[in-house]
């Protein structure tokens, strides 16, 4: 992740090993930026989980030589093994595989159930039997951290043969207090809002 100075243009990097990071967000208590990650494939349908993660100014968060903070990916050669002991483990696990591409934090929201944490856009799996993802979940936060289980917000994108109707991309909070979800299969925006 690059931070760029707009006044003269100069950048530098902000935070580095973070593969895919997609939707980032700031946290509006602690004025943190997070990020969620799609992590690496192609090492078993319950590996890597994707996740979330405030990111830390200088922190490295082991791509390519390690996943989930330490785990070394026997994989990748020549290994780095000053790099891997300075790998930060990420905040929150968001499940392997979900594709996890949107993150908003509920500033905002009028929806009664989802006032303090984020939601996340699961465009979902392509390599994982059973499928993950397909979804748009709400991750409660308290005192800027994750504080408890997802729970699933929008669901149904797939159909009784596992095939999708729909993948959710990313999420927003409208300027009504309303969730849209951008879905780039069913080439639509959702609105989500109370009865």
């Amino acid at each position: 992740i690059w931070e760029v100075e707009p006044a003269t243009g100069n950048h530098r990097i902000f935070a580095s090993g973070l593969r895919n990071p997609n939707g980032m967000a700031w946290e509006p208590k602690t004025g943190k930026l997070w990020t969620a990650v799609n992590e690496r494939d192609e090492i078993g349908s319950d590996l890597v989980p994707d996740y979330m993660t405030s990111v830390q100014d200088g922190g490295f968060y082991g791509w390519p030589f390690s996943y989930y903070g330490q785990h070394v990916d026997s994989r990748v050669s020549p290994q780095n093994p000053e790099l891997v002991a300075k790998a930060i483990a990420p905040d929150y696990a968001l499940g392997p595989h979900t594709a996890s591409l949107g993150l908003t934090f509920a500033d905002g929201s009028q929806l009664p159930e989802f006032k303090e944490g984020a939601f996340v856009g699961q465009h979902g799996s392509w390599n994982r039997k059973p499928h993950s993802g397909y979804k748009v979940i709400f991750v409660p936060v308290a005192e800027g951290k994750p504080s408890g289980m997802p729970v699933d917000v929008l669901t149904g994108f797939l159909n009784a043969d596992e095939k999708a109707q729909g993948r959710p991309v990313g999420v927003v909070i409208d300027k009504q207090g309303d969730l849209l979800v951008a879905d780039d299969v069913g080439n639509t925006v959702w609105r989500v809002s109370p009865k």
